[in-house]
């Protein structure tokens, strides 16, 4: 085939050692006029989503090969943030986005690859590989590794996840649970391989994939256990093949419209806070002027439609049971919020993939006429405190927290607020106030699971509040509000709160403010200094130089 960008290594004269060492792979000359396709891996044993992604390649290179192509896999790396968490580690978490992208750049550039299949799962690799995509703009699709299970103890009628887990821990230390149920659990939660089984970060992410048009529809929801996985997997290496002969391209499908749809939905699921930061980033890769104040408006005309948990009893199974998201994506487009038009890696439009499709389960996908709420399931609060915004999901917020004023108990670090809240030393009322965990100053903006989840273990979820410059996991509920901007280690007002000041959030009306007078805060500023970085070598040293602010996606300046 003329054209190709794999000519670029197997043909002409001065290409022989090329194919030298093409064919000590083993491929023939037959092969060597075929498309070659890269197949862009994640696998590793150590990420219980990534586990199974061996069969998932396999699948995908007999999709590749039935149509023609010649497949080459190579793995990236990937971080689990559940083990990550509360340590060193997730430090880690967030700056591989950036690694991923760079060595999958790397790696399709230096080999030309004609085409390229994505295989993520998990939180980082998704975001990372589409921002990979965008950037190389070669024909490109996804198919993810699928969801978990949701996990269940025998003899009991609820279902568990990882959230449990977490929660379980400070259920324990309050004496609500004894360490022999907490064992139970642990042995229970996660019952499978997958993505964690509620709308955590990696399912809201691979959802995102196909609400965007970067993956064929059942991405977001097939669980990881079912042979549709695998048949799905090989359709997208068919898949790939058609995209190369029709030269579709990551920017043909990554529109500004197609980034209008990813939030709508977005606010209808109630995803991650993470799917906020990574949306930015991913459109910043696209060129696609993306304002963190969009998500605002968008929520503001999208009803909540699904609540999964954290947020409700209800898991990921259950809402591919209800159709998945292109019923989701149906329902909510009897409001005319849809840009409908827009291309996907199927060569047909997203209204006509989700054409089809139907609601299946009320319980689970409600009607626009009848939401959990009117607007979206996320939010973005602005006041002194976060001038450049901060990010709530409202949809995993009791009720009687969505108005709260109350003191500040001021952490420099996770590790300071875990020890005070597992310590019995956190209240009623109060506000958490954990800094310094924000991109430049973590560095690497780590999750805040763990004390998230020690405050509804305690039993203080509908009356304590936390707010961070560091972030959330997907798996975090109660009135968590992170991504806090400017952060401390910036100069942000975060730095300068003191213990006791009165804090008033307001999800309502998008406030988040810090009640001190201005006269107040100047002198404050005047004996702040900015503390010395916590980590000085390395990778994170490097990251913390580079990284702009979470609001518009912890992104490296290009």
């Amino acid at each position: 085939m003329n054209g190709m960008r794999s000519n670029q290594i197997k043909q002409g004269l001065e290409k022989a050692p090329h194919r030298s060492l093409l064919k000590a792979l083993g491929l023939t000359d037959e092969e060597m006029n075929r498309p070659f396709i890269g197949i862009v891996g994640s696998k590793n044993d150590i990420i219980p989503g990534h586990i199974n992604l061996d069969k998932i390649a396999e699948a995908v290179k007999a999709g590749v090969r039935m149509a023609g192509g010649v497949p080459f896999e190579f793995e990236t790396i990937g971080v689990c943030d559940g083990i990550a968490m509360n340590h060193i580690g997730m430090k880690y978490s967030l700056g591989s986005r950036e690694l991923i992208a760079d060595t999958v750049e790397t790696m399709a550039l230096a080999h030309q690859f004609d085409a390229l299949v994505f295989i993520p799962n998990c939180d980082k690799i998704v975001p990372g590989m589409l921002m990979a995509a965008v950037r190389l703009n070669v024909p490109s699709i996804f198919i993810s590794g699928g969801p978990m299970l949701a996990g269940k103890v025998p003899d009991r009628a609820k279902r568990l996840s990882l959230t449990d887990m977490f929660e379980g821990v400070g259920a324990v230390a309050a004496g609500r649970m004894t360490p022999q149920e907490l064992d139970e659990l642990e042995n229970s939660a996660c019952p499978t391989c997958g993505s964690c089984s509620g709308m955590f970060t990696a399912n809201s992410m691979n959802c995102m994939s196909e609400i965007l048009g970067m993956a064929l529809p059942g991405n977001g929801t097939i669980p990881a256990v079912y042979s549709e996985r695998i048949r799905l997997a090989k359709q997208a290496g068919m898949q790939v093949m058609t995209l190369l002969e029709k030269n579709i391209r990551p920017r043909d499908i990554l529109t500004a419209d197609a980034f209008h749809n990813a939030i709508t939905m977005d606010m209808a699921i109630g995803c991650s806070t993470n799917s906020v930061l990574h949306l930015l980033a991913i459109a910043h890769e696209a060129d696609i002027p993306l304002d963190i104040h969009t998500f605002n408006e968008i929520s503001s005309v999208t009803p909540h439609i699904c609540k999964l948990a954290p947020a409700s009893a209800t898991f990921i199974e259950d809402l591919y049971f209800a159709g998945g998201i292109g019923a989701m994506m149906k329902e909510i487009d009897k409001l005319g919020l849809l840009k409908k038009d827009c291309l996907t890696v199927t060569g047909k439009t997203i209204g006509e993939n989700f054409a089809p499709c139907e609601v299946k389960d009320r319980n689970v996908i409600r009607s626009v006429e009848d939401p959990h709420s009117k607007d979206g399931g996320l939010a973005i609060l602005f006041g002194n405190l976060a001038p450049e915004g901060s990010v709530v999901k409202k949809g995993a917020v009791a009720p009687e927290m969505m108005v709260h004023q109350g003191p500040a108990r001021v952490f420099n670090s996770e590790e300071e607020a875990s020890a005070a809240i597992l310590g019995g030393k956190i209240h009623a009322g109060d506000v958490v106030v954990i800094r310094y965990e924000g991109p430049k100053g973590g560095p690497g903006m780590r999750e805040m699971l763990s004390p998230t989840s020690q405050i509804a273990g305690v039993g203080l979820d509908k009356e304590v509040a936390l707010i961070t410059d560091g972030r959330f996991s997907g798996a975090s509920r109660g009135a968590s509000i992170g991504h806090v901007s400017p952060e401390a280690a910036s100069g942000g007002l975060i730095g300068l709160v003191e213990e006791g000041d009165q804090i008033l959030i307001d999800i309502p009306h998008y406030k988040l403010e810090l009640l001190v007078d201005e006269e107040t805060l100047a002198e404050r500023r005047k004996q702040w200094v900015r503390p010395e970085p916590k980590i000085k070598t390395g990778y994170m040293a490097r990251y913390a130089k580079m990284v702009q602010s979470a609001s518009v996606g912890a992104i490296y300046e290009k």
